[in-house]
Parts: C-alpha cells; sequence; structure tokens
C-alpha cells in the first residue's frame, strides 16, 4: 500500500509540475512578465497521504480548511499509518491518539466503543461524513478499505448534528484514483486467522475510474471457542462528467458472524488465574449464534459553478440485519468456581437514509475573506429490535460442560419499533484577515421520533419532537513560523432513540466546551504538534443499569470533562515517521444517579508512541522496516457506580517488513509483545480482558 500512495502522490506532482512549467512558458511569453509566487496544488482531503502527517481534513470543516487553522482539535490516522500498526479493527486504529480510549472492551468483534475526551464514542462514528446509524453502538466497518481515520475532538453538531459531545469519528473510505494500480495479499496470524485481500483500481479513460476491495477472514480470539468470518466487497466509482462535474459511487457489502467473550465475573479477577481467565468461555457453541450483514451505497457529487463557488451532494443509504444469540454472566462467585450466567438473544433490522447538500463559496468584505458554508441535512432512521434477557444454566470454570446451555425465557425484554427524521439547516463562516483566522458556525435541527418503544414492564407510544439550535465560534491567529495558537466555543446536541427503564421516552443530550490550544506546522519539516486544554459538559447521559430483573436505560444527569492533550506526528527525509500523544482526563458526574463518581472507561492518563523507520533504499538493509510503539492505560472505572476498578496497563507492540523485491512485501506485526493479561473493562455483564499477544504476517503482491 505504500508504493501506491507514493505512486498516487507521485502523478500528482507530476501533474503539479506539467502546470508550472506551462505557467512559466506562459509567464516568458508576456512582454511585462509579473512574479505569480509560489504555485500550490492542494489534493482534496479524501486523498491518500504519505507518511504519517496528514495537514488536511474531511471533517473538520467540510471545506477542506488546513488543521493548522481550524480552532478545535482534529486528528488524523493516514493510510500509511493503519498499515504500519497492522490494524484489523477501529480499536487497532486509534491506540496511538489523544484523547480517545481506543478499546474499553478489549477487541470485541461485534462493534468499536472508543471513549473520547470521556464520553461514549460508540454512536458518534460516521462514513464518508455521514452517521452510521444504530441504537446500539455502530457496528464495526472493514479497516482495510479505508483511506484514512479522522477524529474531531469536542461537540460538532453543527455541521454533524447527533453525535458525542467528546467528538466524532469519521471514517474515509478508498477513493477510485485517475491511476491504474493494485495489490493483493494474504496474511497468517495467532491466535489462529487466515485472510486474502485485494485492492485493485483501473483508470477506464480520462475521465472514469473504478476500484474493488475485498477481504476474506476467518480467526479466532484467545477464546478458541470463537471462531469469526468476515467477507467484505467495497466498490468505488469516480467520473468527471464535465470539467466542472465529478460523481463519485462508494459501496459496500459486509456479512460477518461475530460473538463476542461472555466475559468473567469480577469476584475471579486478580485472583492469581488472569491468564486462565483470559482463554476461558462462559458461553457455548451449542447455542452461540451471529449473522449479520450491513449494505451501504453512497454517491458523492460535486459541481463547480461561476466565481469560486461549488455545490457538494452526499447521500449513504444504509441496511443492517442482524440475529445475535450470545451470553453474559453475573459477577459474584459465591465458591470460586460455579459462574452463573445467561443469555442474550437480539433480533435486529434497521434502515438509514442521510443526505447531506451543500452550496460553498467565497466572498470580500473589505480586508476580510469570507470561505462560506451553507448546508441543509435529512436523516431517516426506520429501526425494529427486540432484545431478550434469558436464563441460562451455570457453568463450571475448573471442568466446564459445553452441550447446551438451556436457554429459557425471556426474564427480561427491550423493544422498539421506530422511526426517526431529522432535518437541519446550518450555515459557516470562515473568515481570514492577515494571519487572523476565524470561525463562526450556527445550526438548527428539528427531530421527530415516532413508534413503539419499552420493555416488559410496558410498552409506550413514542410521538417525541426535539428541536434545538447549535453553534461554534473560533479564532486563531497564524504566526508566520507556522505557529499558531487558538481558542473555540461549541455546543452539541443528540436526539436519544428509544425510551428508559420506566417506559418514557429518552430525552436528547446536549453539551458544550470550552477550548484552547496551540498548533505547530514548522517550516521545513513534514510536522504537525498540537496542544489543547478542554473544559466539556454534558447533560442526559444514557448509561445501561440493572434493577431488579429489569435492565434498561437510565440518564444519569450531567457529568463534566476537562483536560490536557499532547500530540505530535512528523516524518522525517532519513526514513522515520513518528507518532505520540499525551492524555491527561478528569471526569465527574455533577448530578443525578452517580452524583460525584467519575465516567466509566475513562482514564485519568495515557501515552503512546510509535516510530517506524525505514532503511535507506541504497544501504544493505535496503528494502527494510523497523517499528514499534509503547501504550500506556491509566487505572480506571468499568461501571458508572465506580465499584469495579481497573488496574492500569503497559503495552508493547513492534513490527518488520521487507520489499522482497520491487512488487513483493512481506511484514509481521506482534501486538502485547510480553503477552500482558489485563483486564480492559468490567461491567454489569462481568469483566472482559484485552487481547493477548497477537501475531499477524501478510504477504503482499503489488502492481
Amino acid at each position: 500500500m505504500k508504493r501506491i500512495i507514493k505512486l498516487l502522490c507521485l502523478s500528482g506532482t507530476t501533474f503539479g509540475l506539467g502546470a508550472q512549467a506551462l505557467l512559466a512558458q506562459s509567464t516568458a511569453d508576456l512582454i511585462d512578465p509579473v512574479d505569480l509566487g509560489k504555485l500550490i496544488l492542494n489534493a482534496a482531503p479524501s486523498d491518500p497521504v504519505p507518511g504519517y502527517v496528514a495537514d488536511r481534513s474531511a471533517t473538520a470543516s467540510k471545506s477542506g480548511t488546513p488543521i493548522l487553522e481550524i480552532p478545535q482539535s482534529v486528528s488524523v490516522v493516514t493510510g500509511e499509518q493503519i498499515e504500519d500498526q497492522g490494524a484489523t479493527t477501529l480499536g487497532d486504529t486509534l491506540g496511538y491518539s489523544a484523547g480517545v480510549f481506543a478499546q474499553p472492551f478489549g477487541t470485541d468483534p461485534r462493534f468499536d466503543s472508543p471513549t473520547i475526551r470521556g464520553f461514549n464514542g460508540s454512536e458518534a462514528q460516521y462514513l464518508n461524513g455521514l452517521r452510521i446509524l444504530r441504537n446500539l453502538g455502530a457496528p464495526s466497518f472493514e479497516i482495510y478499505s479505508l483511506e484514512r481515520v479522522e477524529i474531531l475532538k469536542g461537540p460538532a453538531s453543527v455541521l454533524y448534528g447527533s453525535g458525542s459531545p467528546g467528538g466524532v469519528i469519521n471514517q474515509v473510505q478508498k477513493r477510485a484514483q485517475f491511476l491504474t494500480f493494485g495489490e493483493a495479499g494474504v496474511g497468517l496470524g495467532d491466535p489462529q486467522a487466515t485472510e486474502a485481500f485485494v485492492d485493485w483500481n483501473a483508470a477506464v479513460s480520462d475521465t472514469f475510474a473504478a476500484r474493488i476491495t475485498a477481504v476474506a477472514r476467518d480467526s479466532e480470539e484467545d477464546v478458541e471457542e470463537l471462531e469469526q468470518q468476515r467477507r467484505y466487497l467495497g466498490l468505488a466509482t469516480r467520473w468527471s462528467i464535465t470539467p466542472s462535474t465529478e460523481l463519485q459511487f462508494l459501496g459496500s457489502y459486509q456479512e460477518d458472524d461475530p460473538i463476542t467473550p461472555a466475559g468473567v465475573p469480577f469476584d475471579l479477577v486478580g485472583t492469581g488465574i488472569d491468564e486462565q481467565l483470559r482463554d476461558s468461555y462462559a458461553g457455548d457453541p451449542t447455542d452461540d449464534r451471529s449473522e449479520r450483514k450491513n449494505l451501504n451505497l453512497g454517491f458523492q457529487m460535486r459541481h463547480d459553478l461561476d466565481n469560486n463557488w461549488a455545490l457538494d451532494a452526499n447521500f449513504r443509504y444504509q441496511n443492517f440485519d442482524w440475529d445475535y444469540t450470545g451470553f453474559f454472566v453475573q459477577n459474584a462467585v459465591a465458591d470460586g468456581d460455579t459462574i452463573n450466567r445467561g443469555g442474550i438473544n437480539q433480533l435486529e433490522d434497521s434502515e438509514t437514509v442521510n443526505l447531506d447538500l451543500r452550496l460553498s463559496g467565497t466572498v470580500e468584505t473589505g480586508a476580510v475573506t469570507h470561505d462560506l458554508l451553507f448546508g441543509m441535512e435529512y436523516l431517516r432512521y426506520d429501526l425494529v429490535d427486540r432484545t431478550e434477557f434469558l436464563n441460562a444454566n451455570p457453568i463450571s470454570l475448573s471442568n466446564p460442560v459445553r452441550t447446551g446451555a438451556d436457554l429459557r425465557g425471556p426474564t427480561f425484554f427491550i423493544v422498539n419499533d421506530l422511526v426517526q427524521e431529522q432535518v437541519a439547516f446550518y450555515a459557516q463562516d470562515e473568515f481570514s484577515t492577515g494571519n487572523w483566522r476565524g470561525s463562526l458556525a450556527i445550526r438548527h435541527d428539528r427531530s421527530e421520533i415516532k413508534g413503539r418503544s419499552g420493555n416488559s414492564l410496558g410498552i409506550s407510544e413514542i410521538d417525541q419532537d426535539d428541536t434545538e439550535t447549535t453553534g461554534r465560534i473560533g479564532l486563531s491567529y497564524v504566526f508566520d513560523n507556522g505557529v499558531a495558537p487558538y481558542g473555540s466555543y461549541t455546543t452539541s446536541f443528540d436526539p436519544e432513540i428509544g425510551s428508559d427503564i420506566d417506559g418514557n421516552a429518552l430525552k436528547p443530550t446536549e453539551g458544550e466546551q470550552w477550548e484552547v490550544g496551540l498548533k505547530w506546522q514548522p517550516d521545513g519539516l513534514d510536522a504537525l504538534f498540537t496542544a489543547a486544554i478542554y473544559d466539556l459538559r454534558q447533560q442526559n447521559i444514557p448509561n445501561t443499569v440493572t434493577e431488579g430483573t429489569a435492565t434498561g436505560t437510565r440518564q444519569i444527569g450531567e457529568a463534566h470533562s476537562r483536560g490536557l492533550e499532547l500530540e505530535g506526528t512528523i516524518d522525517l527525509n532519513n526514513g522515520w515517521s513518528i507518532r505520540g500523544q499525551y492524555t491527561y482526563n478528569q471526569t465527574k458526574v455533577l448530578s443525578g444517579v452517580n452524583e460525584g463518581n467519575e465516567l466509566p472507561n475513562a482514564p485519568e492518563q495515557s501515552f503512546g508512541l510509535f516510530a517506524n523507520y525505514a532503511f535507506d533504499g541504497g544501504s544493505q538493509l535496503g528494502g527494510l522496516e523497523l517499528g514499534g510503539g509503547v501504550r500506556f492505560i491509566d487505572n480506571r472505572f468499568g461501571d458508572a457506580g465506580n465499584t469495579l476498578g481497573l488496574e492500569g496497563v503497559t503495552l508493547l507492540d513492534v513490527r518488520a517488513s521487507y520489499q522482497v523485491r520491487e512488487n513483493l512485501n512481506m511484514s509481521l506485526n506482534i501486538t502485547n509483545l510480553t503477552d500482558q493479561a489485563y483486564v480492559a473493562n468490567c461491567g454489569p455483564f462481568g469483566c472482559f480482558f484485552g487481547d493477548g499477544r497477537t501475531l499477524q504476517a501478510r504477504v503482499t503482491y503489488q502492481w
């Protein structure tokens, strides 16, 4: 993939050199030549980036504004870094990003549930700028299909409407390019894993290109009884209909059967048998069942108008279907061996339609330049789901018998048959004068949720209308040496779907944040360094609670998060690529059931440093790359009640790759090199371990 990225960048450079030569010739033909300065040709913010440093974001402003000039914290994980880390999940990808706790539940093949600035980010995930809407957390998406992952930290409702106040995570798919290239490969892993993958791009003509991405993967976890299969097919096309009009298609179909470990009781953790617990399974393969299908069909269209104005349309249809039966455990173990457990049966079917229409352009008012953006967003989410909690026979830890768990019930169920429609209008003014950069934005949302929602205790008719106006104001000053201090204030609004444990319609969550920071993009060095201090609050936070035999949602009141984030990425000409981060985050529940507690899955401190070195091609070790990283995660609580405390952990990762010949590459990634047995999370449904030592070897052929 690195060779592909270099080819794409080389083609852009060649185009730029040709344009400069043409400009030079045109200038020479003039009678009175004028110095036009440096000609800069910028790639689209969704295009491939060589190395680890991205200077633009497709997420932060929807306008491709340089990250240096955005008065809010933004992190971009490029395709090259994803490859170097050997990432196969979103959690793998985000492990070295500031402000993000990437895998609070370990590696769960069902979903990715990172926390951002202390707040749950499972429902703040986007694909190509449009929300992946799901009532119980976004489903995992194939990482090999992505060009980059971007994290916009802090409330982002002014551009994206719904989402966590901690921020949004935007996964950007690989796009068709006007260049023919490809790669195909196979991989093996331990725990047992086999995979095959292909990424093929064809420039069919000067105006049409197509790209196919496919993955087939079979894998196990530390728990040998759990096997996962995934089949992914992605198609991207790009059609330059006219010199001023371009249409892109972005489609994908993913079919998998994820089963998560049943967890282990909290009473057994820390008793000296953690490695045994990590490999144990309290469920039963006889009863396990998972069939999941996820279809995405999207279009992006851009039409350039006269006088530097343009129209953009972004559309995606998603169909999601999942039938699932799995297990959970209870945390108390009276005799140290007998694990009481239950079953979960989940039936879910949903459809989502997302549309984002934008008009953008530039106007001058005296010495001030205004980059204006006007938009309209429409979202429709059709949901039918039923979650059943079942009784199951207990199981022995020392002598498990797995011939069926006698699932029966349900003891409690939750049902939804709902339709959400949300319409929003927004406007943004990014203004500049001299070295000053400013941003003003406002958005008005109206959401309607109708249907039926409830549980065993009662089912209610839902007819809920919510309206809210959110905004953002930010200001920065870009010094000539590449230093840019900034400050901003942002707000968020997110309608919650469904009802609480008492059958009442959930209230929308609301958030606000103050942030000040400093960014530095030094001249003559391919690097970006950022520092941010923030103060963030959210109201009406939903949490899963168990009260008697009932399990459901309770909104806990208001929570406060504040902290410091330091992050740096750098690509050096001598072969080094480095990314590092340090995060300090304090959280506290200000009102509600858990007043005074910390938020769950919110470590106070985290640190990560990842580096890769590519030996010079002319040396005896030319073609060899070596790299690795260290990650530290501080103490934290796994539950909202702060009764289940978790110890901190330090993890080591290493990698190596070798370009055997021009088109053939071999690579090896090892995560958790020292095989630390650590608990990633503890909650009402048991404790879950992080991955042990994982090896992944790949052979890739490129053309």
